[in-house]
């Protein structure tokens, strides 16, 4: 019985945070930090962290692959699905329905008003949720320093993945100097993480190819199993394999997946392929890419619950852990900034974000009731303007 409760638990949570996620994945995890975390008490920060951390090196959706893993903890395998499944669904139905009214009606909706208030909203929650992991798990000054390395750096245009890495190789390399020379392991620790980052060949050759369902899949299927990084990272790819290889899109259609139909639906960027399968072949062909891209990082996080433990154990895997967490709070912090740079455009979003802050540290305020109040604050804003 108590399994059962767990497993309800776990499918309503995910839901509501699958329906109300925007702003990226830097985002969709501090909202899982504070419900899971802080709230509920599920595990403790440095787990979160360990967690967190350890995903971002995995290619795909890592908000997904997150929330996956914590519903094996609190559920098992099932808990898994149900957490994975739950959290991509309301993101991908809102996707379709975007897909299509752009394919009735030549446009997208426009919410812009409601996103105008989500955002200040969403830097809030990050922040709070960087604060707590740094407060509870990077205390060291080496690991402060390479956290704020890895801010400066991302700010500047260094790759994530390669910011990741260099951060834990550093990290391991000071911590445990000379035994790296009498040991392989370092080597087997970032060896396998290199490999995952080389892409494969594309499916299909330059030119013009007839559309196919199986082709369709294979290709989602490959971008979800070796995609690292932002959705403008999915725009190349998409690019690559749908407008250059296979010229079956057009760059205005590829454009308005990525950089419009994911930014006005709640979940993962890599509900784009929903979009992409619908203009391609309608709603069947929209419920196949979704589950092409996604697919594989249900696979890779049942295989990394079984390695992560063990990493603790060993000082030199726990070095180098311990280096992609400090890279990993400099990275959601610069995305914060990022995020600010964009969100913050006049006094409104910045009281607003203000107000957003003041709630979430002073009252621990449910960061479901920040998004949903945020967007009306913002879209309430808009109206009197008009």
């Amino acid at each position: 019985m108590a399994r059962e409760s767990y497993l309800k638990e776990v499918a309503l949570l995910f839901f509501r945070l699958g329906a109300t996620s925007f702003g990226g994945p830097a985002a969709y995890i501090a909202l899982m930090h504070h419900e899971i975390v802080m709230r509920r008490k599920w595990i403790d920060d440095q787990r979160f962290l360990d967690l967190m951390s350890a995903t971002m090196l995995l290619p795909g959706p890592n908000a997904t692959e997150i929330a996956a893993h914590l519903g094996l903890i609190r559920a098992g395998w099932l808990g898994l699905i149900l957490a994975g499944g739950l959290f991509i669904l309301p993101g991908t139905a809102a996707i379709m329905v975007v897909a299509w009214a752009y394919v009735t009606y030549g446009s997208l909706p426009q919410v812009g008003w409601v996103l105008y208030g989500v955002k200040p909203a969403v830097i809030a929650i990050i922040v709070q949720a960087v604060w707590s992991l740094t407060k509870g798990s990077i205390k060291k000054p080496l690991l402060i320093s390479v956290g704020l390395g890895v801010l400066g750096l991302y700010l500047r245009g260094s790759n994530e993945i390669l910011l990741l890495l260099g951060g834990a190789t550093l990290v391991l390399l000071i911590q445990n100097g000379g035994r790296l020379f009498r040991h392989r392991t370092a080597a087997l620790l970032v060896a396998p993480t290199l490999l995952l980052k080389v892409p494969l060949t594309g499916l299909a050759a330059t030119g013009a190819a007839v559309f196919s369902q199986t082709t369709l899949f294979l290709t989602f299927l490959k971008i979800g199993a070796t995609l690292f990084g932002t959705g403008y990272v999915l725009f190349a790819f998409l690019r690559s394999n749908f407008v250059a290889g296979l010229g079956w899109l057009t760059d205005a259609q590829v454009i308005d997946a990525v950089a419009v139909a994911g930014q006005i639906t709640p979940g993962p960027v890599f509900n784009s392929a929903a979009f992409v399968g619908y203009l391609l072949g309608g709603w069947p062909s929209a419920l196949l890419a979704a589950v092409g891209i996604f697919l594989p990082s249900f696979i890779l996080v049942g295989l990394l619950s079984r390695f992560l433990p063990a990493m603790r154990k060993s000082s030199l895997a726990a070095s180098f852990l311990d280096g992609v967490n400090a890279a990993a709070l400099g990275l959601m912090l610069a995305i914060a900034i990022q995020f600010g740079r964009v969100a913050l455009v006049d006094m409104f979003t910045i009281a607003l974000t203000l107000g957003a802050l003041f709630l979430v540290f002073r009252f621990k305020v449910n960061s479901v009731w920040l998004v949903l109040g945020g967007g009306l604050l913002g879209a309430a804003y808009k109206l009197l303007l008009v």
